[in-house]
């Protein structure tokens, strides 16, 4: 999930696993959006809305450790060393990060002007049902949504609610599945009408750069060289990388070792290894980074209100280099 829905965070010196706790002394901010024309572009600043119920999940649906008490139990301790997957794991995945991509591919023609994110939530939620899989983010740490939806100065974790989508907006959606026992997981950053340049700029820089964290991988590589790829191609572009916004590993269990960090501020110890799986997600923004969670817990804004946008594969390390798995 990226989630998105809930990577570990590294955050303010310490790793924090799943959601970051609120703090006391995070703002609460308005309900609505208010427009903002500046040197970042002109587009409308997103607060928080209304959040419908959870939907329902029948019961015939195969369930993740955490789908009724939001507690995942089965997630590896992130000090343990990744996990090497068998070629029968690796064909799970395979299937669940096809699945993921799919999904996310059916959500874009849906984010039209006028559609709200939790229309796109209600979508994402009953094609994955429909599939007999489950919507990984759901009750995940108590997330009530079944996809995570991030609009312009949200840069990860947006709860989908009932603001409709607005000409000029930049949104990343974030899909998450869970099938036949296996995570798959991938994101993308969309136009919606009309974007400006700096906006446009800036989605399709963070798709470069997601890449060129993912064209540092392969085996006997160190996993410090993703972030310095992702980092490098976004200054040469005059763009920020997120720090605390993460990769993650993934399998059986939604989030694991190895952390993956996308700027040079942090190092994740280690080689890549051959069977492996984790997700390359950097979120990429116009300021310079700093980010707080909204009084939802979830939601991850700019402190300066800039843009930002967000690309995630998983990918599995291979004897000669690597695979992403959510094409």
């Amino acid at each position: 999930m990226a989630m998105n829905v809930c990577k570990t965070a590294a955050a303010y010196g310490r790793w924090f696993v799943g959601r970051t706790p609120p703090r006391p002394w995070m703002p609460a901010r308005c309900l609505w959006t208010k427009f903002r024309a500046n040197n970042f572009g002109a587009y409308e600043v997103v607060c928080l809305g209304n959040v419908s119920d959870p939907r329902p999940v029948p019961e015939y649906v195969t369930l993740p450790s955490y789908a009724k008490t939001g507690r995942p139990v089965d997630e590896p301790d992130h000090d343990r060393p990744p996990e090497v997957q068998n070629a029968g794991q690796i064909e799970m995945l395979r299937q669940s990060c096809k699945f993921a991509k799919f999904v996310l591919d059916s959500a874009k023609d849906r984010l039209t002007v006028g559609t709200t994110t939790d229309d796109l939530d209600r979508f994402v939620h009953d094609l994955i049902i429909d599939n007999n899989a489950y919507p990984s983010p759901l009750n995940y740490r108590w997330f009530k949504k079944s996809v995570c939806t991030s609009v312009n100065n949200v840069v990860c974790h947006g709860v989908p609610d009932d603001r409709p989508l607005v000409d000029g907006d930049l949104i990343s959606v974030d899909v998450s599945v869970y099938l036949n026992g296996f995570h798959g997981d991938c994101a993308a950053t969309y136009c919606v009408g009309d974007v400006d340049e700096p906006g446009r700029k800036l989605a399709k820089v963070a798709e470069k750069c997601t890449y060129a964290g993912i064209e540092a991988c392969g085996p006997g590589k160190s996993f410090a060289d993703i972030g310095r790829a992702i980092e490098l191609y976004a200054r040469q572009h005059d763009l920020s990388v997120v720090p605390s916004i993460t990769g993650h590993g993934i399998g059986t269990y939604f989030h694991g070792p190895p952390t993956i960090f996308h700027s040079t501020l942090h190092v994740y110890p280690g080689v890549m290894k051959p069977g492996m799986v984790f997700t390359v997600e950097p979120v990429i923004c116009q300021g310079d980074g700093d980010v707080e969670i909204l009084e939802d817990s979830w939601t991850i804004v700019t402190v300066d209100d800039s843009r930002g946008a967000q690309f995630e594969h998983t990918i599995l390390i291979t004897d000669r280099g690597y695979e992403i798995l959510t094409v």
